[in-house]
């Protein structure tokens, strides 16, 4: 069985460590696999293949900010791309994140149509269904079920300054996408794979397979180590609120550590990891910004030191955020939007109404008085083991291989 995957990154961010796992996974399995990845950081091997470059990301970037055209850029390295998919000759391809400034969608799609290799899709988010934007439900738009157009979200990612061609793309990426015969889609979360089936995409099968979680990486830590954390942090007698995020944008919910900031008594302190140099300096005193860290042992230690898990995301897929806080024995809030509640029961966390920072804070306070225990977060996130997880791709592989054959 030979896989390739193709990702926007390889190593870093959620999908960079799915991806990068799944591979060790596959061939752990005694089968061949190749990551093929749009941007590099720092993260290759033998079997990695760079489809893009600098330059390429750049020029790409440009002609998404200018003609709206994002995924029909990077003719040349793509052209390369499909070359090296001929001679590697695949079983099946396995999209993840097809944007990202690094490939053009129409020229492998028509390879992908041409070849009739099987095709699995992870969807991590919506790009795939939309005209423009990676995610609709903050501002509730729900034009992507027939046609979009006037895009309220031009300006988002994939940001474009100048034209919009929502409509154009969304047409086409439908005849794109259809044109594959044997496609199966995944998604990571039962919230993304109900919306999936009101999209163009509806008349594939589409399977839920979870992201797993690495639960030796992330595991509590010992005392003496939580110690030490908390007394270079200068928190020893706080009670503490972690948030986590690679990026904090608009959606991701910062602004409600502000809020939190203002209603919580100086018996809390916050710490939000993942913040840039501008959100850093906008932080009030009583937050503790820590900027985004790649170290899953220094993540580990922030999860642990943590008495709750805060997930404050206005619109999210299924944040591994939450699976990592459980990993290392921490309670979860999240609010009830996209699939973050879906990682969480009664006996670890607790879902809030959407934008209710007066939840937020009944939830802190509850958590507080009524503890969940260490190990009943635990317990939660051994559910998601990400052995389990990528053991079902492997089953999912076996299964539309045996169906060809």
């Amino acid at each position: 069985m030979k896989i390739v995957q193709i990702n926007s990154v390889l190593g870093v961010g959620s999908t960079g460590r799915i991806v990068l796992d799944l591979y060790n996974f596959v061939i752990s399995d005694k089968s061949q696999a190749v990551v093929a990845y749009g941007r590099n950081h720092g993260v290759t091997f033998d079997s990695s293949y760079e489809i893009s470059s600098i330059w390429g990301n750049y020029t790409h970037g440009i002609k998404t900010r200018i003609f709206d055209r994002h995924g029909f850029g990077s003719k040349v390295s793509t052209k390369k791309f499909i070359q090296f998919l001929r001679n590697y000759n695949p079983d099946i391809v396995h999209l993840h994140n097809v944007h990202g400034y690094y490939l053009n969608i129409e020229m492998l799609f028509c390879y992908l149509k041409e070849m009739g290799i099987p095709v699995i899709w992870t969807l991590h988010d919506c790009w795939a269904f939309t005209g423009h934007c990676a995610y609709f439900e903050y501002i509730g738009c729900n034009k992507w079920k027939n046609t979009c157009n006037h895009c309220p979200q031009k300006h988002k990612y994939p940001k474009s300054w100048l034209m919009d061609s929502s409509e154009w793309n969304h047409q086409r990426k439908k005849h794109l996408f259809k044109s594959v015969d044997n496609l199966t889609i995944v998604t990571p979360s039962e919230w993304l794979g109900e919306l999936v089936k009101s999209s163009c995409l509806k008349e594939y099968p589409i399977k839920v397979i979870n992201n797993g979680i690495d639960l030796n990486s992330f595991s509590p830590v010992g005392s003496l180590q939580t110690k030490n954390t908390k007394q270079r942090l200068k928190i020893e007698n706080k009670y503490t609120v972690l948030g986590v995020a690679s990026v904090w944008d608009e959606r991701k919910g910062l602004r409600y550590f502000h809020e939190l900031s203002e209603r919580l008594s100086n018996d809390y302190r916050i710490i939000v990891v993942g913040v840039s140099e501008r959100q850093m300096k906008q932080l009030p005193n009583n937050i503790i910004g820590i900027k985004r860290t790649h170290s899953l042992k220094e993540l580990a230690e922030l999860y642990s030191i943590a008495d709750v898990f805060l997930n404050p995301t206005l619109e999210d897929n299924f944040p591994t955020t939450n699976l990592e806080a459980l990993a290392c024995g921490t309670p979860v809030i999240t609010f009830k939007t996209g699939g973050s509640p879906e990682a969480i029961d009664e006996t670890c966390g607790i879902v809030v109404e959407k934008g209710s920072a007066e939840g937020l804070v009944k939830a802190i306070e509850h958590i507080r008085n009524s503890p969940f225990s260490s190990e009943a977060c635990r317990k939660r996130a051994m559910i998601f083991d990400k052995n389990d997880k990528y053991a079902e791709y492997i089953k999912l592989y076996e299964e539309i291989l045996a169906k060809k054959a």
